[in-house]
């Protein structure tokens, strides 16, 4: 797409973190806003924000990974709009742990948004672009989905799924020469919350043994989190991926790759398969690289 200006996007995941970049940019550009996210007053803050910067939004509070309720955002879009021409697929979460040590709660958790809720984007609103004949999806992987970091195997499963999710879609418009574009976003670190989103994953998936933890276990997984935010702070800014997605739905390019020699670590593996080699973990300083 080439002309953004008073189209009408939808973004999930949109109150904050990259959604929230997306959703600024996207108003830049005059396009009118649908913005869903789970978090009701980050989403509210959120929406006065785009507002203030003179974006026509439609804010809809929505758990990507209910069928339902997603059913209820294309619903909303469509009464609004009329019209969706860009959908960003990017509403995510995570849990880490090792394989044998997740819950099922953990796999539910982070399977119903990060894959789940692409399938419901999907579900709901390609076939109102293949049949305006216009229009652009972007569904938010990660560098997780190209490459297998030990200790964050849900995360893994399921940007890898949206990888695959995402090259069966590209497939299946060309195949009815449908122009519609499809994006897979695959950042590696960026300064957002995620190593936080527990605070909105519901109770129904809570672990109950979280609460006979010792002490020790309890701090130990403080700072865990706390590494981790500091290493998601070094990393792009939302704002940096952002422009990126935008060039890339302007330049129909499928593959978003945001950080420098991250796509040598695509290259590796796929080498290693094809020599029959064992995996390799990659190297933090490659994954941090800032340029792409």
């Amino acid at each position: 797409m080439k002309e953004l200006k008073d189209r009408v996007a939808v973004v999930t995941g949109g109150a904050s973190g990259i959604g929230l970049a997306m959703a600024r940019r996207f108003g830049r550009e005059g396009m009118k806003l649908v913005v869903a996210d789970i978090e009701r007053a980050a989403l509210e803050e959120a929406a006065a924000g785009l507002e203030a910067d003179g974006a026509e939004v439609l804010a809809v509070a929505t758990d990507v990974s209910d069928a339902e309720q997603m059913d209820a955002l294309g619903a909303k879009t469509l009464e609004r709009f009329g019209a969706v021409h860009v959908l960003c697929n990017n509403a995510g979460v995570g849990a880490s742990g090792r394989v044998w040590e997740l819950t099922l709660a953990d796999w539910q958790f982070t399977l119903g948004a990060n894959l789940w809720g692409v399938i419901h984007g999907l579900r709901v609103f390609t076939k109102h672009l293949i049949e305006q004949g216009e229009g652009h999806i972007v569904n938010t992987a990660s560098m997780a989905g190209m490459i297998s970091m030990p200790g964050v195997a849900p995360y893994n499963v399921s940007k890898f799924g949206v990888v695959t999710l995402s090259e069966t879609l590209f497939g299946e418009l060309r195949g009815i020469d449908s122009p519609v574009g499809v994006s897979v976003l695959c950042p590696s670190f960026v300064d957002t919350r995620i190593h936080e989103s527990g605070r909105n994953r519901p109770d129904a998936l809570q672990n109950p043994e979280d609460e006979h933890r010792t002490e020790e276990q309890k701090a130990s997984a403080a700072a865990a989190t706390k590494m981790m935010g500091q290493v998601l702070k070094a990393g792009l800014t939302p704002e940096e991926v952002a422009d990126r997605v935008h060039d890339a739905i302007v330049e129909q390019r499928f593959y978003i790759l945001t950080h420098a020699g991250t796509e040598q670590l695509v290259a590796q593996r796929a080498q290693r398969i094809a020599a029959g080699e064992d995996p390799v973990v990659p190297e933090m300083a490659v994954l941090m690289g800032r340029r792409g």
